[in-house]
């Protein structure tokens, strides 16, 4: 393999702020050195601390580490627990009357909810399942809003050892038969609909139309939500009212206590093949890594108003809204809507109404921000922020420095996290406090986290060189397998072309000589640019770095000579040209790209459109632009666009 090359110049160094510093978790840089070589010493030791420090357990463990059936590891594998009582039952004591969730509604409702209430709720739903004779270990399918309900839903499955699988309320009736099938899960949790930007978005009819497709007979109840009352289809066999299952439930429940290695939830994720990958997660485990990573990454303090953005259908949604601010008593703030709703302040107005702390969302949320216009943060009080971060994908240098002075105004550090649904948690993240940050650098793993970066054939490259993100060691919170496929999981994240020992991450990365980690984009998004292999991440950040651009997404088009050639989607902070405007802002910006990393990476075709394809989480949805690069027909599915008309556009915008 050519090694992959990285081009990204960014030399800004932003140390942390002395106030920050003075009341940070971590102290000093001494505080993480002595964690990073206590995991190094005795790596065994050094998670059964944590696993002991953490979690309450029913029964403690004796055996930390299994590694006999590589790589399907097992942690803590003899010891028992619940996962909902460690988030619920052990805020009674010290946090009963704490408020547990503010929940924001699309049309700006204020509902608060303490660790009591809560507590509760998720005890009378979860005998309602039992009295609905589901048990440990079915799966329960939910396909619910943003909600308070969502997370009671899911807290209600783990406390009687069912595993569930959160199925984002955008996606159709073809990918929730999907998830349904392959799960064979025993019911469906839902609601009648959702509300997103002042409109409804019906789920009860989605979860009956991919009910009434083939092989679904295993389903014997679908449980609805009233969340606005609208009409919907009624089969008086298999569906309940939430409402109705709850009444007259007793508002205790006693835990189902499971081995640690018990599967916890199945979240399903895109893969190369087409076919969703169902990513199965264990329990005590997952709830470790989602735990230590909210108090180190977050600096967790018990009087934080924590945000996290993210959907529950994400595994961002899973650890740090459903799971780890739970667990650590936080209140946390959950909002069903979207940030332009009634308008773009909506975000910066929640912030300022309920004095969050931390503020953790996403590199395409921000970028559209931006867009929406500089001054608009600055017209809300946001003092009570002490702290940023970004999930996702890279975040732009551009983007980072945007979000620090003016979110964050020069005083909050970001915390800029590389993580996936497979690993549970963040694995590379700053340690507020600690870590001079860079824009656009994750900068170093976590302790006990082993990353290195390697060529393809699992050696170890120079720093400065890029090649394939790994993990060199077994971690807690790491997926135990692909949901009935074993060998997929064994291939796809420890194959034998890189030695058979390394979790393959499937981005690609680059030290700089600072030792701090870069994301130069998925392995599968790598461009072969005449024998050069170039990251889309670095084009794209320098694309962003224009003043004129909003947004930038590159992807690679087959060509004859070169093996491929670059094409650019950018979306710009005003209008998107016309004309000769269009023909001139092109040429600005390819000049401008080949000035700032080298003619190499000069975009040939520019596409401009007034936004990009996304979901609606907000992912960028690539194979749908590479589709258009390219030239082919559209023929996935694109039932889960948030703006299914821009395809239209940047077909005819080529330049």
């Amino acid at each position: 393999m050519a090694t992959i090359k990285s081009i990204l110049q960014e030399n800004r160094i932003f140390k942390p702020n002395d106030n920050f510093v003075a009341q940070a978790n971590l102290l000093n840089k001494k505080d993480y050195s002595s964690l990073c070589k206590e995991a190094e010493g005795n790596y065994e030791n050094f998670w059964g601390r944590l696993a002991r420090e953490y979690i309450q357990w029913r029964k403690p463990f004796t055996r930390v580490l299994d590694e006999s059936n590589h790589p399907f590891f097992k942690w803590f594998d003899d010891g028992v627990l619940n996962v909902s009582y460690n988030c619920l039952d052990r805020n009674l004591e010290c946090n009963s009357d704490k408020t547990a969730i503010i929940f924001e509604s699309d049309e700006g409702n204020i509902t608060n909810i303490t660790y009591r209430e809560l507590y509760l709720r998720v005890c009378q739903f979860a005998n309602g399942l039992r009295s609905l004779n589901i048990k440990k270990g079915d799966r329960i399918i939910i396909y619910m809003p943003m909600s308070i309900e969502a997370v009671v839903a899911m807290q209600a499955c783990a406390r009687i050892g069912a595993i569930h699988s959160v199925v984002f309320g955008g996606f159709s009736a073809k990918s929730l038969h999907e998830r349904i099938v392959d799960t064979a899960a025993v019911a469906v949790i839902t609601a009648d609909e959702q509300m997103r930007g002042g409109k409804g978005i019906l789920l009860k009819s989605v979860v009956d139309k991919a009910l009434t497709m083939s092989n679904t007979d295993f389903v014997n109840s679908v449980i609805i939500y009233q969340r606005t009352g609208t009409h919907i289809e009624w089969n008086s066999v298999r569906d309940t009212w939430w409402h109705q299952l709850i009444t007259d439930k007793p508002d205790y429940c006693e835990p189902e206590w499971v081995s640690a290695e018990h599967p916890l939830f199945i979240l399903y994720t895109s893969g190369s093949t087409g076919k969703p990958k169902g990513i199965q997660h264990s329990s005590a485990g997952y709830l470790l890594g989602a735990m230590v990573s909210m108090k180190w990454v977050f600096d967790y303090k018990s009087t934080d108003i924590f945000w996290c953005t993210a959907d529950v259908g994400w595994i961002t949604g899973h650890s740090y809204v459903a799971y780890a601010p739970l667990a650590m008593g936080a209140t946390q703030i959950i909002f069903e809507g979207i940030p332009t709703f009634p308008d773009a302040g909506r975000f910066w107005k929640i912030i300022q109404d309920h004095r969050v702390t931390t503020f953790y969302t996403a590199p395409t949320a921000i970028r559209s921000l931006i867009k929406l216009g500089s001054e608009l943060p600055g017209q809300y009080d946001l003092s009570s922020l002490r702290l940023l971060g970004s999930v996702g994908e890279p975040i732009n240098p551009e983007a980072w420095v945007w979000y620090y002075e003016v979110v964050g105004q020069s005083r909050c550090p970001i915390v800029d996290t590389w993580w996936q649904t497979e690993t549970g948690c963040h694995m590379i993240a700053p340690i507020p406090g600690v870590v001079s940050l860079k824009p656009g650098s994750c900068t170093f793993p976590l302790p006990g986290i082993m990353a290195a970066i390697v060529d393809e054939t699992g050696h170890e490259v120079e720093n400065g060189e890029g090649g394939l993100l790994v993990i060199k060691r077994p971690f807690p919170s790491l997926a135990r397998t692909i949901w009935g496929n074993p060998d997929r999981f064994k291939n796809t994240y420890f194959p034998e072309d890189i030695g058979n020992k390394y979790y393959l991450a499937g981005d690609s990365a680059q030290c700089d000589s600072d030792g701090y980690f870069w994301i130069m984009g998925r392995v599968d998004d790598v461009l072969n640019i005449s024998g050069h292999r170039l990251g889309t991440m670095e084009i794209e950040s320098a694309l962003v770095a224009n003043s004129l651009v909003a947004e930038a997404a590159v992807v690679g088009k087959p060509h004859e000579i070169k093996g491929e050639i670059i094409v650019a989607f950018v979306v710009l902070k005003g209008p998107s040209p016309k004309g000769e405007n269009a023909k001139q802002i092109a040429i600005e910006l390819r000049n401008w790209v080949s000035k700032e990393i080298g003619p190499i990476a000069k975009p040939e075709e520019i596409r401009f459109g007034d936004n990009l394809p996304k979901t609606r989480s907000g992912k960028i949805m690539r194979r749908l632009l590479r589709t258009i690069g390219r030239g082919d027909e559209i023929t996935q599915d694109i039932s889960t666009l948030e703006n299914p008309a821009i395809l239209e556009q940047l077909k005819k915008s080529a330049i």
